[in-house]
């Protein structure tokens, strides 16, 4: 079976849209209704939720309409679906309707692993487009170089790189940050560029200076810092961002398996698990317990504890990049 990425959709009977990638899933699956319709400005479009399935809607759903019309059934939660749509899904594979194109929506985890896998072993109109999570800067850089040309707009790789690092943590935003750009305005859009629309985020997430600082760049964290203050920034939701890297490596460090195997038992996704891990290389348990305690004062001397804020921030951070050990 066809293992496509998000902008390779293409029509078939059955189209299993898998990965935890929310973003990228709607826009495919938009992407799909758009070239359904341009075939036939007639197609019925249905929604299905597999969460709270009543038995034999799929099989209605998918029934000839009276004037023969093109339908597209869209299936959402299948990772939570009923044991009915489980069973119906599973049979349907095997006579799919003429004329009729089910989406079904898998976001991860292991219910409907029995449908996923007929899906995948099906001979017939069937694809998967895979929708996995942009976790590199580098995944995200091509995103968004995409997004420009796509648009036929000329961006220079700085800005792209300014554009990713002011955006890492919500693919959403990002995107709408490329969209803003493309529409407002005409030039080629520049470092320069990014800096007037964006100017309080490029290179100042509270998480790229605690990355920084956990990866023991004292200098870098340190500009990082005094630049996102400079530009407004507040400290709290900064010390937010280390409390959440600190408490995560904290709850990692010691633990053996695989991210897969440890995600449920720690709560967590498994690729948190993997980057707690390469952000652990170097520390100790003893470091990380100090710096917690450290953490702990800054969050409350930012909070009213102390007259100078800033001079609380700065200390933390020369305590984390030094590993606790001053």
């Amino acid at each position: 079976m066809p293992q496509l990425s998000w902008e390779q959709i293409r029509p078939a009977a059955v189209v299993l849209v898998s990965g935890t990638e929310t973003f990228l899933a709607e826009r495919a699956i938009r992407q799909l209704r758009e070239l359904l319709k341009v075939e036939d400005p007639s197609l019925e479009i249905s929604d299905i939720d597999a969460a709270s399935y009543a038995p034999g809607e799929l099989l209605t759903m998918a029934s000839p309409s009276l004037f023969g019309e093109p339908r597209m059934i869209r299936v959402s939660s299948v990772e939570k679906c009923t044991d009915a749509f489980l069973t119906e899904a599973v049979e349907y594979l095997g006579y799919p309707a003429d004329d009729t194109y089910v989406v079904l929506r898998h976001g991860g985890g292991v219910r409907g692993k029995r449908l996923l896998d007929a899906v995948r072993a099906s001979t017939g109109d069937v694809v998967e487009v895979v929708c996995g999570e942009l976790k590199k800067d580098s995944e995200r850089y091509d995103f968004a170089v995409a997004e420009f040309r796509a648009a036929g707009r000329r961006v220079t790789p700085s800005a792209v790189r300014a554009l990713v690092s002011a955006f890492t943590d919500d693919l959403a935003e990002l995107s709408s940050a490329c969209m803003q750009l493309i529409a407002d305005t005409s030039d080629e859009i520049t470092e320069v560029t990014v800096e007037k629309y964006y100017s309080g985020r490029v290179e100042t997430n509270a998480f790229a200076v605690a990355d920084s600082a956990i990866a023991g760049r004292y200098g870098e964290a340190l500009t990082l810092l005094r630049h996102a203050l400079a530009t407004g920034a507040d400290p709290v939701p900064m010390v937010a961002a280390f409390a959440m890297k600190l408490r995560t490596m904290a709850k990692v460090l010691g633990s053996r398996g695989g991210g897969g195997q440890l995600a449920g038992q720690l709560g967590m996704a498994p690729w948190q698990i993997d980057r707690a891990r390469r952000d652990l290389q170097g520390w100790t348990g003893e470091g990380l317990g100090r710096s917690i305690q450290v953490l702990a004062e800054t969050d409350e001397n930012i909070k009213g504890g102390s007259r100078d804020p800033v001079y609380s921030l700065e200390r933390m951070i020369a305590t984390i990049a030094s590993r606790g050990e001053r």
